[in-house]
C-alpha cells in the first residue's frame, strides 16, 4: 500500500487586517504578508477589480464593522447591567 503524503500547512496573518489564510507554501518573510484587500487598501491606483467584486467587498467591509459595533454595543450593554446588579 502506497505511503499518504500529508501536506505541510502554513498558517499567516496580515500584519493591516488581521485576517489568517493558509498555504501550502512557507513565505520566505512571513512579516510583510497582507491580504488581497488590505493590498488594494495600500494602492487605490492599481485596484483593476471589476465593479461588481468592488461593491461586493464595500458591503462585506460594512457589515463587519456593523457587527462589530453591534457586539460592543452588547458587550457595553451587559457591563453596564451586571454594574447595576452590584
Amino acid at each position: 500500500m502506497a505511503k499518504k503524503h500529508m501536506k505541510q500547512v502554513f498558517r499567516y496573518k496580515c500584519t493591516i487586517t488581521d485576517e489568517e489564510f493558509k498555504t501550502t507554501r512557507k513565505a520566505p518573510n512571513p512579516d510583510e504578508l497582507v491580504s488581497v484587500s488590505a493590498y488594494y487598501q495600500l494602492h487605490p491606483d492599481q485596484d483593476d477589480r471589476p465593479e461588481r467584486i468592488k461593491i461586493e467587498q464595500k458591503q462585506i467591509e460594512e457589515a463587519a464593522k456593523a457587527g462589530g459595533d453591534l457586539f460592543a454595543a452588547l458587550q457595553a450593554g451587559a457591563t453596564s447591567s451586571d454594574a447595576s446588579e452590584e
